[in-house]
Formats: structure tokens, C-alpha cells, sequence
């Protein structure tokens, strides 16, 4: 029976100092520590029977032991590295992607998730749950909080099903238990490979129990081994490396259960002979082990575990190669402390003093201190703190933000030593410094900072405190002040009164419309903040544009938020007097002329009125033009316009006089009145005045006729309006309208002039369709009432009729889906006529509705029949080439020539051979087209209708064949006219509507050929010969605008001329119309700068460079040197700052590119005076930022995470010597081969970097540039 010594951490020491000195005769000299024995450092238990066996044990009366009922919440925690931990930020731990990630988890699952941050920076996460909810949350927090590696495990195919299971079952299970996620290869992938994806203690488990799968159906031979766990560290030997070489020994695969998996069971598969010669190694290796081996258990405090452990268990595995001792831990989550080795006698001792070294090799402590105080304690530019690490370099000193503990990691001895050093400078400042906290508004912070911070730095320099004010995110309202005690009461008092005055302040509310706040804030908030730096002490408040209010707020000092009010309302009252809008009616067709050639009569018009026109889009039906102004410029604008329409038409404007009184009633119900005066005069535009003008005059705009019957039609009814107003409605259904109105208004005027009253037909955009209002005298009206009342009593009266049509002209009615039928229905309200269907050999046409309808229907079908039996066909042969110029886009030309002939008119079908035959077009001067040209089928055209219709149709097709006709232009012209990717060409062929070909550059030939309709034609070459006068007149000024001239200027001076994003150089090149060119950085004179341009203006532009040279000839050049971390500050952001420097200087600053040879070297040019007044200012930033900037340094040096340490020394034991530790030495011991040596096996030297090498050594991060990062 093997005892086990059991040695805790205080027995482990005692015996390390010493029990008292000794001297051992002929073995230890007398300066030397009493070495105990191995009996005495680990004195034998007393023999007993094993734990749990009691003598006598009565049997339970039930037969067998009750199972325990095991709990419906369970709790697992496990550890995640900080080497794969996904997201390594842990500045705020608790509100990062960390917590968010659990928060949704713990939604998604209904588990409960704790993390907890270790010391070692790795992540603690207990999951608290039902069994299920926590599996899958486990999952989901492997699969998002730690880095996934991936592998891959080939098991036969056939095998993969009964990984899957059934339903899927068993994969699920799989994942869930491993918390990884399994992709099994589809039946029809060739692939046996099975990818796992997960943690890597994950996939270790999931490949071993999908290879026991695997296992358990392969047809060879399976071998199960059940060995006790404790001694599968010795048969896979150290980093696995012994059971890789028995597998490449025997070919057998072996698969032993990872040190998580709590399982006993070995599996060996494989050939038959190699699983048994696999099984006889590993029992070999087994029983050697189980009779050679025996165990110790030590105490180890539960926070030094992972020192023994090492990252990934490492530190095991070195153990297990070193002394062929194995080290079992117990879990992380367990509260056990006790460690057990287990090895052969003789290696126990290396290896328990290789444990303890590791144990003892760090110690952590925490000193407890205000958190205020820390800042102190580390001391201006790290002083303090500086000198406890210099003297104490292996000891790690953490300050943790907002929390009063600082921790301390290190060796023992040094630890201690910094924590006494700490604790003195905590009870010097304790009683040295003080704080106190103010409850201050949010809204005063802004004030008290001051402008770039000159209030609060002015009273931190005059008390000598330190004043916190916290950030607009925080939403807090305590200050903080700490200090001096005397200077903290002072600094105290000086921001109450601050406070105080500014409560003092005045506010003030402005009433500005709501459609006025975006203008006056401006884009991107460039107006408002001119408005701000104007009056940097009053803060200007908008409403949000939701709440739809039009206060403005106002608050600051009462004499400065006075002057900003004014100042408000002289903008808004500007912006009321710009707001201005009127509507001017402009016909449509004319709108293209108000607009110009290339949009230059608009234009013209904005930029001399100053005022803002929109027009109606093109598929707009409106004809109204918006003006926006002011309102003199608005009716200038509108005067212009008008201007316009007047020289493009036979126009006439006149005004009426009428009462205002008078004019609603005159315009009716919805515009109806004026509306149908409009209508039936041409589309007139009439303009009352707007209400409430008092103004009686009324505007009526149009062609000269019809002006003329719509004043007298608008006086006659206003007339009506002011001697005797009535007014009735009837009610017609919408289809009879256009009968009572009747062809051409004949009806309707018979009424209007039997009767004299005006009748209202509702227009399509109306609601009350079947409204139709009649306005008059009393008598008139009632007259005009009776006689429709009797017209549609007719309507209503529905009777059928019949009459005889010649079956062969039905086609000519139902043709085109039946459209003569359907203008039959629109015009006759409604009538239904009916035609015999196809096959039906009848001549007996049925027509339904009302009785006058029906007659006037009757009537109207035998005109139709009259025409089509009086129908002629003419023919016309235009040439093939010219029928799709004649139709016109879309057909529009043929369908306006149909329309106003009421003729037919059939084209024949395309003939692509005689097409390709035809001859080119002919040339002017040679014979005419029309004796050459022979027709063919393909070239003739049929019309079809009356006699003298078809004439004029005739007429009207010839007039559409185009021309073509030379205009001789110069060749070297050619290219201007047809301008940059065609535009100019394309633009005059749109405009004029004709096609204009230009000869290839090659042919080089002085003629251009127009061809279209004769009209056009001419009208183009026209527009050709002005371009033509236009380009010659270019080509002269060209000529005129060539001169050039070179000047020599030193390159030095280039940068300063061409000036900021070339400003200096554009506006000399816009003053004085000229182009400068400096030479390229290849060119062999870099002096020579070259402008072009008039003569005159060129000699002014070399005058203005030459008086820059002589000023910048006057200018000096210095360098200073500037430590580069102040550099960005200088600069500012986005180079605001150093800009702003520049300016008030007058100078001009260049610092280092990234990557120089000197860094901090920065070059002022100026003049004499105004560089010494740069270098200064500079000089004083400097001094202030560097104060910042190092102690910002020294802050940051003291919060990152603590470092790793090689060696702690002796384990605790003081060592004067500064050598290596000797380690734990017995005498005695039973791996001593003679029993009175002393074996001095020494502890492993843990400052060495081969042996223990540092992790996290950062690279050198590459100079950055003081503007910030490139932009490409």
C-alpha cells in the first residue's frame, strides 16, 4: 500500500527557511541551511481502511441505494482564454459587444449569464439555467465570445448517417454537449471529410466522440479499454507525442478522451493483430505505471492555479516531459485547492518543487485608495510611480478608472515592498490634498470651460487644482475639484459665482416662421454658425422641426441676446421681403423660348431680377410660371416674360374694370364661371387681382380675337352679376352632356341664344359630374332651365330603332375596335348601336337610347355612309427612302394630316431589296430627282377618301418629302459645328428638325448637307451660317488670345504663388483672363513660368506675379523643433487650428511629412517680425500641450493590462544572493540512489526568456502623421 504525504503551502515554507540550524557532520558545512528529511518534510499517514468503508454498514431495508433527484437548474461555468477571447477591448467591461452578445442570449435561451474578468484578463462565464437553456446558451457564447478555430476528422461514409441519427437527433446532442458546430458532407458529395468548427477543448471532444461513432459501426476490429483517468497522462505521454508513435507503430487508431472528458474508456480500432498489439502496449504501459507510480497531494490557494496550469496547460505538459510526474488539477469551477502528483518516487520532488515554483512565482495584492487620489499617487509625469518601478522593475502596478484599489502583481517579496512604498504615499497625500464636489447645471459647463477652455485652465493655474468637469454624454451634473485644500475652497467659490451670474442671465423667445429655419441655419449650419462666433455669448435654440413650432430661443447676457434678436430680425425680415411669389399663365408652346438656347434667356432674367423662376415640367398640363422674389424684382421678371410671349405672338393684354365686389361671384364655385369663359374663347388667360387688394382691374391675356370675346363676355356677365344675379342647377347624367352641348357648342348656343343665360358644364376634374349650372336674369335662367329639363326628359325616354347599312362598309365601323362607335356613344349620349356579328349576312343595324339621341345618331351613320360611298383612292409615290421623314416621330405627322382631311391613308409594306438598290441622294446642281425617278410598289402611298379631301392630303404628303441642299463651310470649321461627342450638331438638328451630314474628316471637303422639309432647310442653313460667322469671329479672338510670354521665377517661390488649393494663382488667372503654366517637375528649367492670353492682359498678370516674388523675396525662413506629439494639437482638427494660426500671423507653417529624418523640425516663413511672433506662440503651445501629452502617457503606461512575468524569485524565500533559487532539497529521500547525499536539484530559472519567453510583445507601431491617416 503506497502512502500519500500531504505538504500545504505554510508546511511547504516553514521547511524552506528552516527548522534551525544544524550541522550535519561530513555532509553540510556549517554556513549552510538545515536540509530536512524526506520523512520529516513528508511524515507517512497512519494506515486506514479506505474512505467510505465502514465496518458493519447495516443494508438498506429498500434493496438498493436511492437514486438523488437531481435539481431543474443546473449551473456550468467555464474559462475563455484571453488569447481567444473575440473581443479583447475590456477599457469598459460590462457595456461592450461582451455584454450585449450574453444580453441577447439570455433573451434568445431564458438562461441567466454572469461574466467576470480574471487577472489574467481571460473571461469567467457562468451560465445558470434548465439543462437545455443552458446547453444552448453555452453554444451560442462559444460560438460568439470565442474565437472558433476549425478541423476536419475523416471517418468512413457510411458512418456519417449514424452521426447524424435519427431525425438529426444525434448531431444536435453532439453540438449542443461540445458547443460546436458539425457540417456533415450531402450523400452526393464524394467527401468523407466531416468539418467541426468551435473552441479547441470543443473540437477536440467532438472529433473524439464522432471517431467512438465511427468506431463502434466499423466492420474491423474495436477494442475498449477501461483504465483509471489518472493514468492516461502517462500512456499519451507529454504534448500526445507517446501515443502518436504507438499508432505509428501498430496502425491502430487510439483515441484516448481529453482531460475535460470525465471518462475512464480508451478506445483502440484498426486491423485485428494491430488493435491487440496497440492494447498489449498500452496495458504494458498501464500496469508499469500503476506499480511504479505513487501519489502526493499538496494545497495550493485556488488564485495560483493557473500559474501551475500555464496557458492552454502547457505548463503541465512541460512538467509531464521534464520529470515524468503528472499533475491533476481540479476544475476550475470546483472550490478544491488540493493538487494531486503522481509519478515514480524518485521524480516526485523535481516535480513538486517545479509546482511551487510556479505557484509562488507571482503574487497578487490590492491597496485600497480614493480613486480621486491616484492621479497623485502616480505623480507628475509618472514621478511617484516611476521610482517604486525602477527600484522594483518585475512588480506590475495596475490602476483601474473609477474603482479606489490598485493592484499589484509581481514577485513576492518585491510586491511587498511597493505595497509599504504605496501605503505612505496614500498617507502623505491623504493628509496633504482634499476634494470636494459641486452640483453645477449642465447647461453652465459650456460657460465655465470658456472658449478653448480659458476659463477653466485660467483657474486651475491660479489655485493650482485640478478641475473635472464632466462630458455632455455623461449627463452629470457634479464638478469635481481637486487639490491643495485652500486652493479647492477658492476654485470652489470662484464657480459658484460663475454659476450665479450666468443664472442671472436673460432669455428671450423670437416668433420666426418654421419654413424660415432651415434657410437661416444654412447648409450644414454655416449661416447659424456665423451668427454663433458673432455672439459666441448667447445660445441660439431652434425647435425640432417635428414639433412644428416657430420660437426660437435666446439666452445670454441681456445686452448681447438684445443685439442678437436685432440682428435675427434683420435677416428674417429680409428673407420675408425675398419671399415674395406670383404666378404668370404663359402659353405653353412659348415656354421653350422663355427658357432659351441652352437655358440663356432664364437665366439672364434670374441673374438681372435677382429673382427665382420655376417652370412646369414638360408633361406638365400647367402653363403657370413661378416667380420668388422680391416683389419689384418679381414684377420686373414677370414684365420680361411677358415681353417674350408678346414678340412671339400676335398677343394681346387688356385690363377690365370691374367691381371687386363682383369678382367671386364672377369666378364661381371652384373657378367654374371664369373657367368656361376661358374655354369657349380660345384658352384665354384671365387674371383677377388676389383678395383683399382692393384693386378692380382685371387682366385678360391671349390671341387678339378672342381677348376681344371674352371682355365682352366677362363684361355681359358681370353686368348680369350686378343688375340681377341668379343662378339654378340641373342634374344630367355625364354621357348626355356632350349631346346637349352638340357638335361644335351648336346646341347649347341655340339655348344660350334664345334664352341669353349662361350655361355650366362641370369639367373633368370636378367632383359633382352630373352638376350643370345656369346663370342669368330670373328669366332667362328659368327659360334655359325648362328647355334642357325638356331635352333631358327626352334623353331619359329610351326607345330602339333600327336602319339598313350596306354590309360592306360594317368593317369601316367596327374596325379598330370599334372606335367610330365608341365617338358615336361619346357624342350622341350614349347611344347603343348594334352590328350584325361577322357571317351574318344582314344589313340590319340596331341603335337604343334616347329618342333625339338615336335620330341624330341615325343621322350622323348615313353622312358616314354618304362619304365612304363617295370615297375616291388616289395614289402618290413618294420613294421608299422618304416615308419614315414623312410619317414622323410616331406617326405624328400622318395622324395630324388624317385628322384635318378625314382621309385614309395606307402605306405599302417595306421592300428591303429595292431599298438596298435605291440611288444616293442627288447632288445639287444635277438633275432633278423628280425626272429620274421611276416608281415602284413600294414607293406608293394610298389615300382614301372624298375627292377634294384627297387632293389636299396629296398636297399636304408632297409638301413632307424633304430636300436636301450644300451650304459650303470651311473644312477646318467642321469639327466646332459638330462639337464635343456631336452635342452641336444634335442640338441643331433637334432644334431645326432637319438631318445634317458632314463629310469624313479624311475627304476634307468645304461642304455640309441639309436635308428635311424646304421650310426647315432653310431655316437651318440659316442657323449654320451664323454658327459659321460665330466660330470665324472665335478663331479671330483665338488668334488674338495666343500671346504668350515666360517669366523666370525662383521654384522656391512656386508653392506660395500657385497659393492654397491653387487660391492665389485662380484668382490672378480670373483677374487679368489669362493661362499660366508652370513647368512639370520633369522639365529641365524649373524656373520658367508661361502665360497666354491678350497681350494687354498678359503683361498685367506678369506685373502681379512679379509684385508677389518681390513681397515674398522680403519674407525669411526659420526652423524650430517642436516634439511631434504636440504637433496634432497645433494642427487641429482638420487643420482648423493651425489655419487659424496662419491668419493671425501671417505666416505660413509647414510640418514634417510621415517617415522624416527630423521629426520635429517645423518651418515658419513670414516676415521678420511676424516668424519671431509665430516661433514664440509656438514655443508657448508646446510648453502647455506637452504637460497634457506626458501625462497622458504616463496614465496610459499604468492602465494596461498586467504583464507576464518569467520568475518570481524563491517561491517567497529570501535569497540574498540574487542568484537562482535552489529549489526544495531533502535529505534521505527515496529517489536518492545513496541515502546520505544530498540531491541539490534546483528550481527551474524562471527570469530566463528561452525558458519562460514573454507573451504580448507588441510591434513598433509606425510614425503616424500629425494630420491624421492619408485619404485616397
Amino acid at each position: 500500500m503506497s502512502s500519500v504525504a500531504v505538504l500545504t503551502p505554510e508546511s511547504f515554507a516553514e521547511h524552506r527557511s528552516g527548522l534551525k540550524d544544524q550541522e550535519i557532520a561530513g555532509c553540510v558545512p556549517e554556513d549552510e541551511a538545515y536540509i530536512p528529511t524526506y520523512l520529516e518534510a513528508f511524515p507517512p499517514l497512519p494506515e486506514k481502511g479506505a474512505p467510505g468503508e465502514k465496518a458493519g454498514e447495516p443494508v438498506s431495508a429498500w434493496g438498493s441505494k436511492i437514486r438523488p433527484i437531481k435539481a431543474s437548474v443546473i449551473t456550468q461555468v467555464f474559462h475563455v482564454p484571453l488569447e481567444e477571447r473575440r473581443y479583447k477591448d475590456n477599457s469598459q467591461f460590462g457595456e461592450g459587444e461582451e455584454a450585449k452578445v450574453c444580453l441577447e442570449i439570455m433573451q434568445r435561451t431564458g438562461a441567466h449569464i454572469e461574466l467576470s474578468l480574471a487577472k489574467d484578463q481571460g473571461l469567467s462565464i457562468m451560465v445558470t439555467g434548465k439543462l437545455e437553456s443552458v446547453m444552448k446558451a453555452r453554444k451560442e457564447i462559444v460560438a460568439r465570445l470565442q474565437t472558433q478555430a476549425s478541423a476536419t476528422v475523416a471517418i468512413p461514409k457510411e458512418h456519417h448517417r449514424f452521426v447524424i441519427g435519427k431525425n438529426g437527433d444525434k448531431l444536435q446532442e453532439l453540438e449542443l454537449k461540445t458547443a460546436t458546430k458539425i457540417a456533415i458532407p450531402r450523400p452526393d458529395d464524394p467527401s468523407a471529410n466531416i468539418r467541426i468548427t468551435g473552441t479547441k477543448e470543443g473540437i477536440e471532444k467532438a472529433r473524439h466522440e464522432i471517431l467512438l461513432i465511427s468506431a463502434e459501426q466499423d466492420k474491423r476490429a474495436v477494442e475498449r479499454l477501461s483504465l483509471e483517468k489518472a493514468f492516461h497522462p502517462f500512456i499519451a505521454g507529454a504534448h500526445n507525442r507517446l501515443v502518436q508513435e504507438l499508432s505509428q507503430e501498430t496502425g491502430a487508431r487510439i483515441s484516448i478522451p481529453p482531460p475535460s472528458l470525465p471518462k475512464d474508456e480508451i478506445v483502440i480500432t484498426g486491423e485485428k493483430d494491430a488493435v491487440a498489439l496497440a492494447v498489449n502496449r498500452i496495458r504494458a504501459i498501464y500496469d508499469d505505471k500503476k506499480r511504479k507510480t505513487t501519489t502526493i497531494s499538496v494545497e495550493v490557494k485556488k488564485s495560483q492555479h493557473k500559474y501551475i496550469i500555464g496557458p492552454k496547460g502547457n505548463t503541465l505538459q512541460e512538467i509531464l516531459e521534464a520529470t515524468g510526474v503528472s499533475v491533476e488539477m481540479p476544475p476550475l469551477d470546483s472550490g478544491s485547492e488540493t493538487i494531486i502528483l503522481r509519478g515514480e518516487p524518485d521524480k516526485l520532488g523535481p516535480a513538486l518543487t517545479q509546482v511551487y515554483a510556479k505557484a509562488k512565482s507571482v503574487m497578487v495584492v490590492e491597496v485600497t485608495a480614493p480613486a480621486w487620489l491616484h492621479r497623485f499617487i502616480i505623480g507628475k509625469k509618472g514621478q511617484n510611480i516611476g521610482r517604486i518601478t525602477q527600484q522594483l522593475p518585475r512588480v506590475h502596478i495596475e490602476f483601474t478608472d473609477g474603482e479606489e484599489r490598485i493592484s499589484l502583481e509581481g514577485p513576492t517579496e518585491e510586491v511587498e515592498q511597493a505595497q509599504a512604498q504605496i501605503q505612505e504615499i496614500i498617507k502623505d497625500l491623504l493628509v496633504r490634498m482634499d476634494y470636494t464636489e459641486v452640483i453645477i447645471d449642465q447647461r453652465f459647463h459650456r460657460h465655465l470651460i470658456g472658449k478653448n477652455g480659458a476659463n477653466i485652465n485660467r483657474i486651475k493655474e491660479q489655485y493650482k487644482v485640478l478641475v473635472r468637469i464632466p462630458q455632455d454624454s455623461e449627463r452629470s451634473s457634479l464638478v469635481r475639484i481637486e487639490g491643495d485644500p485652500k486652493g479647492v475652497q477658492l476654485a470652489r467659490r470662484e464657480l459658484i459665482e460663475m454659476v450665479q451670474r450666468m443664472e442671472n442671465e436673460r432669455t428671450k423667445d423670437l416668433i420666426v416662421e418654421q419654413r424660415f429655419h432651415r434657410t437661416i441655419i444654412g447648409q450644414k449650419g454655416e449661416k447659424i454658425k456665423e451668427v454663433r462666433d458673432k455672439f459666441p455669448e448667447v445660445i441660439i435654440n431652434f425647435p425640432d422641426p417635428s414639433q412644428k413650432s416657430d420660437i426660437v430661443q435666446l439666452r445670454g447676457p441681456k445686452n448681447e441676446v438684445e443685439k442678437c434678436a436685432k440682428f435675427l430680425q434683420k435677416i428674417i425680415a429680409e428673407l420675408i421681403e425675398n419671399s415674395f411669389s406670383l404666378s404668370v399663365p404663359i402659353f405653353k408652346q412659348f415656354h421653350k423660348n422663355i427658357i432659351g438656347k441652352g437655358g440663356a434667356n432664364i437665366k439672364k432674367i434670374r441673374e438681372e431680377t435677382n429673382t427665382k423662376i420655376d417652370l412646369p415640367t414638360e408633361n406638365s398640363n400647367s402653363e403657370m410660371i413661378v416667380i420668388t422674389g422680391k416683389k419689384n424684382n418679381c414684377d420686373a421678371a414677370r414684365d420680361r416674360i411677358l415681353a417674350i410671349q408678346r414678340e412671339l405672338a400676335n398677343i394681346k393684354e387688356t385690363e377690365v374694370t370691374i367691381p371687386a365686389k363682383l369678382h367671386n361671384s364672377l369666378i364661381g364655385s371652384k373657378g367654374c364661371l371664369v373657367r368656361s369663359i376661358m374655354e369657349d374663347c380660345g384658352g384665354v388667360h384671365i387674371h383677377f387681382p388676389s383678395e383683399g387688394s382692393g384693386s378692380d382691374k382685371v387682366t385678360i391675356r391671349g390671341p387678339v380675337g378672342e381677348v376681344e370675346k371674352a371682355k365682352k363676355q366677362l363684361l355681359q356677365l358681370a353686368e348680369e352679376k350686378q343688375v340681377n344675379n341668379f343662378t339654378a342647377e340641373l342634374q344630367a347624367k355625364p354621357e348626355y352632356h356632350k349631346f346637349l352641348i352638340g357638335r361644335g357648342g351648336v346646341n347649347i348656343r341655340r339655348v344660350r341664344d334664345k334664352t341669353g343665360a349662361r350655361i355650366i358644364f362641370p369639367s373633368p376634374d370636378d367632383t359633382e359630374q352630373e352638376l350643370i349650372t345656369i346663370v342669368g336674369r330670373e328669366e332667362a335662367v328659368r327659360q334655359a332651365q325648362k328647355e334642357l329639363e325638356n331635352l333631358v326628359k327626352n334623353l331619359d325616354d329610351v326607345v330602339e330603332d333600327s336602319m339598313v347599312v350596306d354590309v360592306r362598309h360594317h368593317r369601316h365601323f367596327v374596325c379598330r375596335r370599334g372606335q367610330v362607335l365608341r365617338e358615336l356613344a361619346e357624342e350622341y349620349g350614349g347611344v347603343a348601336v348594334s352590328f350584325p356579328r361577322t357571317g351574318v349576312n344582314s344589313q340590319r343595324v340596331t341603335l337604343k337610347g334616347a329618342k333625339d339621341c338615336v335620330e341624330a345618331a341615325k343621322k350622323r351613320i348615313q353622312e358616314i355612309i354618304e362619304d365612304l360611298e363617295s370615297q375616291v383612292c388616289v395614289e402618290v409615290a413618294i420613294p421608299q427612302r422618304y416615308h419614315r421623314a414623312v410619317m414622323g416621330p410616331k406617326g405624328c405627322r400622318i395622324q395630324h394630316i388624317t385628322r384635318e382631311h378625314e382621309v385614309q391613308i395606307k402605306f405599302p409594306e417595306r421592300d428591303e431589296n429595292a431599298a438596298g438598290q435605291e440611288a444616293s441622294p442627288q447632288e445639287n446642281g444635277d438633275a432633278s430627282p423628280e425626272a429620274e425617278f421611276v416608281s415602284r410598289k413600294c414607293d406608293v402611298i394610298t389615300i382614301s377618301g372624298r375627292a377634294e379631301k384627297c387632293e389636299q392630303a396629296r398636297a399636304a404628303l408632297l409638301a413632307l418629302v424633304p430636300i436636301t441642299e450644300d451650304l459650303e463651310v470651311s473644312y477646318e470649321l467642321h469639327r466646332y459645328i459638330i462639337g464635343q461627342k456631336g452635342s452641336g450638331i444634335r442640338k441643331m438638328m433637334e432644334e431645326y428638325e432637319v438631318n445634317i451630314w458632314v463629310p469624313q474628316p479624311e475627304k476634307q471637303l468645304d461642304v455640309i448637307k441639309v436635308t428635311g422639309l424646304a421650310a426647315n432647310v432653310e431655316r437651318a442653313k440659316q442657323g449654320l451660317l451664323e454658327r459659321v460667322k460665330e466660330l470665324q469671329a472665335e478663331q479671330e479672338d483665338r488668334a488674338l488670345r495666343s500671346y504668350k510670354l515666360t517669366m523666370s521665377v525662383d521654384p522656391k517661390f512656386h508653392p506660395k504663388i500657385i497659393g492654397r488649393k491653387g487660391a492665389v494663382i485662380s484668382q490672378i488667372r480670373k483677374d487679368h483672363d489669362v493661362s499660366i503654366q508652370f513647368p512639370d517637375k520633369g522639365d529641365e528649367q524649373q524656373d520658367l513660368i508661361v502665360i497666354s492670353g491678350y497681350e494687354r492682359n498678359v503683361e498685367e498678370a506678369r506685373q502681379s506675379i512679379q509684385q508677389l516674388v518681390n513681397e515674398l523675396q522680403e519674407m525669411v525662413s526659420q526652423d524650430i523643433h517642436l516634439d511631434p506629439r504636440t504637433h496634432a494639437r497645433i494642427i487641429g482638427a482638420r487643420g482648423k487650428a493651425i489655419r487659424r494660426l496662419m491668419e493671425e500671423f501671417k505666416v505660413d507653417i509647414r510640418f514634417p511629412q510621415p517617415g522624416s529624418d527630423e521629426p520635429d523640425k517645423v518651418t515658419v516663413m513670414g516676415l521678420p517680425e511676424t516668424v519671431d511672433n509665430a516661433i514664440d506662440h509656438l514655443l508657448n503651445l508646446e510648453e502647455e500641450y506637452m504637460l497634457s501629452v506626458t501625462e497622458t502617457e504616463t496614465l496610459a503606461a499604468y492602465m494596461k493590462p498586467p504583464s507576464r512575468y518569467g520568475g518570481g524569485g524563491a517561491g517567497g524565500v529570501d535569497d540574498s544572493s540574487g542568484g537562482p533559487a535552489k529549489g526544495f532539497v531533502v535529505r534521505d529521500a527515496p529517489w536518492n540512489a545513496a541515502g546520505n547525499k544530498v540531491s541539490l536539484i534546483l528550481a527551474p530559472d524562471m527570469s530566463s526568456a528561452e525558458d519562460f519567453p514573454m507573451f504580448g510583445t507588441g510591434v513598433t507601431p509606425k510614425q503616424a502623421s500629425a494630420w491624421g491617416p492619408k485619404k485616397f
